[in-house]
């Protein structure tokens, strides 16, 4: 197996953790760990995951989760009091999943992180305070969505939408810089994280705590019954962990302060800065001075931008288009491409904001899921196809749904006439009662 499977600590020195820029805020410590909730998530554990480096069942804990919870809870504290995380915890097994492709080039392959089951529960204790402290206390940016309970990609989307629509509605130039960052979960400085901490007021026993999470991590690649490994992993938040997300958020959150005339939205590590304007050089100008600042503000955090895959838009239904606008460029000098077309947060936005690509996509995905139920149809029970049905058809239409009522009647009466296909129609004929086809259209 390829050593690029295994995380490679940068030659750099780590950089001092930047000044707070928010008031501080109430010291945060962490509080006694309830056997009751551990009885919950050990209750509450999928059977069918797999085993973590040292092979502890989650099946096991399930079934003996009466028992072995308050043993387990006892654990958990002492770790709070001793500052320290038992080492078998911080070993993952990253599992190459292949994604299709040349076989023998790793970069076709997704690394899949399986963490061990009673770190992972242990972890979810710890976000659940963490996140209660800070959502209290508002600390999270009002433009960070990533991870956040009551945001997510439909509501990041409308918000992008609805500020890029108010200026089209103004007869104004938008113009937006979709950012990608390399290997951004992967990429986080330790060293600067854990000032992160201090500054939104975690206590020393904390930031003990999270020195010790963060110190002797290592991983191995599984892969046809083979380890392959150990090595250190000297960066990066342990994914596979919903901790991980959190601490992420934490890490990126006051990048967004570094927007000034900009607009800007973070969504984990995907973010969008976008301006509008009467002047398209205006509106361009101010997008470079955004993105400059930010770019500073993502090498601040050892953040790596990924300059093939960061993309320029301009978004326009009436005004008059220019031939060759004016290059965005990164601070390496490197100029950005405009498209016309962008997937972002899982919707296909393009220039118009018709989202006639779009919907020819869920189109796409629905009429290979309707052919596959209508030629089958004879082995499924009627409960079972709409089982089916709901499985892996409707979530594809619920999938930021609302987003596209923002569109003109007409091009939204356009749009959704592309899902009255033969499959559609077979669909709503043979596989699910007409109430619930009713209530799909």
């Amino acid at each position: 197996m390829p050593s690029s499977w295994l995380l490679q600590p940068r030659p750099t020195a780590p950089a001092p953790p930047p000044a707070a820029t928010r008031p501080s805020l109430p010291s945060f410590s962490f509080t006694q760990i309830q056997i009751a909730d551990v009885l919950k998530e050990l209750q509450n554990l999928d059977p069918y995951k797999s085993a973590g480096l040292d092979n502890l069942d989650p099946l096991f804990l399930k079934l003996s989760a009466a028992i072995v919870a308050t043993p387990i809870t006892s654990l958990f504290n002492l770790s709070f009091i001793l500052s320290e995380i038992p080492k078998d915890w911080k070993a993952a097994a990253v599992i190459p999943l292949f994604k299709g492709g040349d076989t023998l080039d790793p970069n076709w392959y997704r690394p899949i992180s399986i963490l061990p089951c009673l770190s992972k529960v242990f972890k979810s204790q710890v976000n659940k305070q963490i996140t209660d402290h800070l959502e209290s206390h508002r600390t999270f940016s009002a433009v960070q969505s990533g991870f956040r309970a009551g945001h997510g990609c439909t509501s990041a989307t409308l918000k992008v939408l609805n500020d890029i629509i108010t200026a089209i509605d103004k007869r104004q130039y938008c113009a937006a810089v979709f950012i990608d960052l390399a290997k951004a979960f992967d990429s986080v400085n330790h060293h600067i994280l854990i000032g992160r901490l201090s500054s939104l007021g975690f206590s020393n026993d904390c930031l003990a705590w999270f020195t010790n999470y963060f110190a002797d991590r290592v991983q191995c690649v599984k892969s046809e019954g083979m380890l392959f490994g150990p090595l250190a992993v000297s960066m990066g938040v342990p994914q596979g962990s919903i901790l991980g997300q959190t601490l992420f958020s934490v890490y990126i959150n006051d990048v967004a302060l570094a927007a000034g005339d900009s607009l800007i939205h973070l969504n984990a590590d995907d973010t969008i800065l976008y301006t509008s304007g009467p002047s398209l050089d205006t509106v361009l100008s101010n997008l470079q001075t955004s993105f400059n600042a930010i770019q500073h503000s993502f090498r601040g955090l050892q953040l790596l931008l990924n300059a093939s895959r960061t993309k320029c838009m301009l978004f326009n239904r009436s005004l008059p288009a220019t031939a060759r606008p004016t290059s965005i460029t990164t601070l390496d000098g490197s100029d950005l491409e405009y498209v016309d077309i962008y997937k972002y947060l899982g919707v296909w936005l393009d220039c118009k904001l018709s989202f006639q690509t779009h919907i020819k996509h869920l189109q796409s995905k629905i009429k290979s899921r309707v052919g596959f139920l209508f030629r089958n149809k004879a082995s499924f029970t009627h409960a079972a196809k709409l089982t089916l049905v709901k499985l892996t058809i409707l979530p594809i239409l619920h999938f930021g749904d609302v987003i596209y009522k923002i569109s003109s009647n007409t091009l939204y009466s356009a749009n959704w006439m592309l899902f009255v296909t033969v499959p559609s129609v077979l669909l709503l004929k043979h596989l699910i009662p007409p109430t619930t086809a009713t209530c799909m259209l």
